[in-house]
């Protein structure tokens, strides 16, 4: 636990760096004219949101790249040898990064501003990297297969390891992609669910897990200063994607990947409202007819502001819901 102040020292530290280069990096997307491209069938005061930069994740994937490689080093005879435990999750979250630019570059330019990449490419793309994690995961690093609330030791998964691995982090890929749809939000739901798995890898002695999630959780609140409503700068798929898969990989290294599902419970819901939304709609189309809505429209948060929510209050309430969340996992996780 005499780790845990230099771990939280690295917060403050990314922090500080983020806000420091964020006005460059704005300036910069500006001159490309890196705009983002607003649904027209939203809430119409999405529309003054049109050509606001996007690819913003680099803000803070960058600066959490840079530092946990520097201070999450061992010196041995002179050398440098990284954690080994922290190496997965820094390739992961540029992977991922590095695929949502090309998505969201694709949007930008050409024929195909506004769509982006195919949803067939992007999950193949997704996939590919997702296995590469769950082999990295199971046969380098030899992480816990599953943890139980309640049951002692680690439960071993055997050949369904890598099935879960790879549905798990394109899943929550996908569910934070999803939840970045209103200022502010996706950032202060990963950073909390960050902070929660750095505080669970600090209790099982996971020091470099630790100083990697509280360093981007720092990352993701230097982020928040321009992302704040009204919103500067978006992450884009650089940087939703990015934060997902990233935080499935660190819940599948704790071996807590179980109370994913809680401790991220806005992704889960904002996925799953996705999910029945388009369910629903095309069963009552195929025996009504007519297509019929759950929800206003989906993902579930912009149900809330055609209900007549504000942004700020929808942000609000479901950032309450998931420090909530947050705690009840942290509590689990310590049964």
């Amino acid at each position: 636990m005499s780790q845990a102040p230099m771990t939280l020292a690295l917060a403050g530290l990314t922090f500080l760096l983020t806000v420091i280069w964020g006005p460059p990096v704005l300036r910069l997307l500006r001159y490309f004219k890196a705009g983002k491209a607003i649904r027209l069938e939203g809430p119409q005061r999405h529309l003054s949101k049109m050509g606001t930069p996007t690819m913003g994740g680099w803000l803070f994937i960058l600066p959490v790249a840079l530092i946990t490689v520097l201070l999450n080093v061992t010196p041995i005879r002179g050398l440098t040898l990284l954690g080994r435990s922290v190496l997965l999750p820094i390739l992961v979250m540029i992977g991922f990064a590095i695929l949502g630019t090309i998505d969201d570059w694709q949007g930008l330019i050409g024929s195909t501003r506004k769509s982006g990449l195919s949803v067939r490419a992007k999950f193949l793309g997704q996939v590919f990297l997702a296995l590469g994690a769950g082999v990295g995961l199971k046969y380098f690093l030899q992480v816990p297969e599953m943890f139980l609330p309640g049951i002692r030791g680690s439960i071993n998964l055997g050949i369904f390891y890598l099935p879960i691995v790879v549905f798990i982090i394109v899943g929550m890929s996908n569910a934070v992609n999803f939840t970045d749809g209103l200022d502010g939000l996706a950032g202060l739901i990963t950073a909390t669910a960050f902070a929660c798995y750095g505080g669970i890898a600090i209790l099982q002695g996971q020091i470099y897990i630790a100083r990697f999630c509280f360093a981007l959780v720092g990352a993701i609140f230097g982020f928040l200063w321009f992302n704040v409503h009204p919103a500067e700068l978006i992450m884009g798929d650089t940087g939703s994607m990015a934060l997902g898969s990233t935080l499935a990989v660190i819940a599948l290294m704790t071996g807590q990947w179980i109370l994913l599902p809680i401790i991220a419970i806005i992704p889960v819901s904002e996925t799953l409202s996705v999910i029945l939304q388009t369910s629903y709609f095309k069963y009552t189309k195929r025996k009504y007819g007519e297509g019929r809505r759950v929800f206003k429209m989906a993902p579930i948060h912009h149900h809330f502001e055609l209900l007549g929510w504000s942004e700020t209050q929808v942000v609000q309430r479901f950032w309450l819901v998931s420090l909530l969340s947050a705690m009840i996992g942290i509590a689990l996780a310590l049964v």
